[in-house]
């Protein structure tokens, strides 16, 4: 039996291509695909309407000229995220060579696959005059864990899956005019992924093989803003860069048997990426000394996300995507009940940017609507508490495809997923604003 190409087509579905589109599960609950919007409690309590807008060190990740008029500022903040989703099995099936189909076994239900996160951000600014202000942010953009059990139907696709990212940013800022102002940001970020599925043997009676990826890399992009300041209103927009992520790490495949024996290897690999740019326009309206009425609207430019390139033992092998360019909106209220308590709510809608063809269990990714609620409360003259939470409602996902395992081979083997997909997600997030 011939398997020489086995290697070239084992890793087109494996965790370097399909795991790392598969951040797209429903751990990112404010923002589509593998975009984790949570920087910001106290944005999170308007559902992230008026950020790009607004002043402080909270608003850094939206907009770097959000610091060249607010006081010296530390910003610290914690977001945890509760999802609820279940995944259940419609047929999904495996055909082995010379075509004899079984269903896939294994347990048909996964309740939970994708594990409860707490996502930490924080920021600093410090004013060098009037003029000027600078700052450094940290947040996680592009973070996800999930879990299905090795016996899962859905185990093909993906057992344990994680990805993370450290985005540190150096802003400076300047109130150029009276009522413009204008801001740059060096974005640098670490990449990290621990990534795994499992693989068919060629009989039902055999137990699975399995691949592995683990890697990480640096890379870095920038941000620009700006903001104008025309008595009640207050308008922002920013421009965050794509930007190119390249992964070092090692592939593994173990577990093969009988005539896929001598595809098992343990071996160097790279992966390349982009992740999107982001446009982002926004404006505040104090309505009232107490009441302001707050909307944004992003613009995502998933398409960057068309392929990853990988490279596995020297194979240079394309992995597309596809993905499409999404708007994403909000509005939102603040309310400032008296001198120290504020009270916010907001509707947030996003869409997602995945195609159709490539969702699986992995990539259950879908549109969303997101509502949310949130209070700051300053308990000293310098120090303020926020506290935000948030509902998150899914539409639901199907999942139908195919993947032809050791494809061109007369080991060809393929699974095919049916299953469908809901669920839905908590946000509960605080944090402390301290000026100095």
């Amino acid at each position: 039996m011939t398997t020489a190409p086995v290697i070239s087509r084992l890793f087109i579905y494996t965790a370097i291509g399909a795991v790392i589109a598969g951040a797209a599960m429903p751990h990112h609950a404010a923002a589509a695909s593998f975009y984790l919007q949570d920087q910001s409690v106290k944005g999170l309590g308007r559902a992230y309407s008026g950020e790009v807008s607004d002043q402080g060190a909270e608003s850094l990740w939206w907009n770097p000229a959000a610091i060249a008029r607010s006081p010296n500022e530390i910003y610290i903040g914690e977001n945890s995220i509760l999802t609820s989703a279940t995944v259940l099995d419609h047929g999904s099936s495996i055909t082995y060579p010379g075509g004899a189909r079984f269903p896939t076994s294994g347990d048909g239900r996964a309740f939970n696959p994708v594990e409860f996160g707490v996502v930490p951000n924080g920021a600093v600014s410090y004013r060098l005059n009037d003029r000027i202000a600078f700052g450094v942010s940290t947040a996680a953009p592009y973070d996800f864990t999930s879990t299905y059990a090795s016996n899962s139907f859905a185990r093909y696709n993906s057992l344990k899956s994680r990805l993370t990212t450290i985005d540190i940013a150096a802003t400076g800022a300047m109130r150029v005019t009276d009522w413009l102002d204008l801001g740059v940001a060096i974005n640098t970020e670490y990449t990290s992924a621990n990534l795994g599925n499992a693989l068919p043997n060629l009989s039902p009676l055999l137990p699975d093989g399995q691949e592995t990826l683990r890697g990480d890399g640096w890379n870095v992009g920038y941000t620009v803003g700006g903001q104008a300041h025309f008595g009640a209103w207050e308008f922002g927009a920013s421009y965050k860069s794509a930007m190119d992520h390249d992964l070092d790490g090692t592939a593994t495949v173990s577990g093969l048997l009988g005539p896929l024996a001598g595809n098992n290897f343990s071996t160097a690999a790279k992966a390349h990426f982009t992740t999107p740019w982001i446009a982002t326009v926004g404006a505040r309206y104090h309505l009232t000394p107490q009441l302001t009425l707050n909307i944004q609207a992003e613009r995502f430019g998933w398409s960057e996300f068309n392929a990853i390139n990988y490279t596995i033992g020297g194979a240079n092998t394309p992995t597309p995507e596809n993905y499409h360019d999404t708007t994403s909106g909000a509005v939102g209220v603040d309310y400032a009940m008296n001198n120290r308590l504020t009270l916010r709510a907001g509707v947030g809608y996003d869409q997602s940017p995945l195609n159709p063809t490539y969702r699986d269990t992995r990539v259950p990714d879908s549109d969303r609507m997101l509502y949310t609620l949130g209070a700051s409360f300053k308990v000293l003259p310098n120090l303020t508490v926020d506290a935000s939470g948030a509902y998150v409602a899914f539409r639901g996902s199907p999942t139908n495809n195919s993947t032809a395992f050791y494809a061109g081979t007369l080991a060809q083997t393929t699974v095919r997923e049916v299953s469908d997909v809901g669920g839905n997600a908590k946000i509960l997030s605080l944090g402390m604003r301290y000026n100095f």
